[in-house]
């Protein structure tokens, strides 16, 4: 099944996720490499999503949709969902403006936020997973 090949890529992505967040300070490249390491996480994870949708008989296109209808379909919580809205919508603006503050705060959310809501998804799908097999 696609949606669990790819769980397998998320499920790692967020294994490295975790050890970067795990990180007590960031030189610049490491701040970067947290950044983009959470960029690349959260892709698979919407993708996953909605590969997963997909077999369940839903059709989504956009990460909103697919989000929006994890929480219609009971497999995240209504404020894990609305985290990672959140994340939609400010997952590209470091690449796009760069400053020390804006960084500081990416890496914030990230730690604090980002990563437990995708961690949550990630533990939802395996679960799911293992109902499968």
């Amino acid at each position: 099944m696609n949606w669990q090949k790819r769980l397998g890529s998320f499920s790692k992505a967020c294994k490295e996720l975790e050890e970067a967040c795990a990180q007590g300070t960031y030189n610049k490249l490491e701040r970067g490499g947290l950044i983009q390491a959470f960029e690349f996480t959260f892709e698979l994870a919407w993708k996953t999503s909605k590969d997963w949708l997909e077999w369940q008989g839903y059709s989504v296109r956009s990460p909103r949709e697919v989000l929006r209808t994890l929480s219609e379909t009971g497999l995240l919580p209504p404020p894990t969902v609305e985290t990672l809205l959140d994340a939609l919508s400010k997952r590209n603006w470091p690449a796009h403006t760069y400053t020390e503050s804006l960084a500081q705060t990416a890496v914030s959310l990230i730690r604090n936020d980002y990563f437990p809501a995708l961690k949550k998804l990630a533990d939802a799908l395996e679960k799911e997973a293992g109902n499968e097999g």
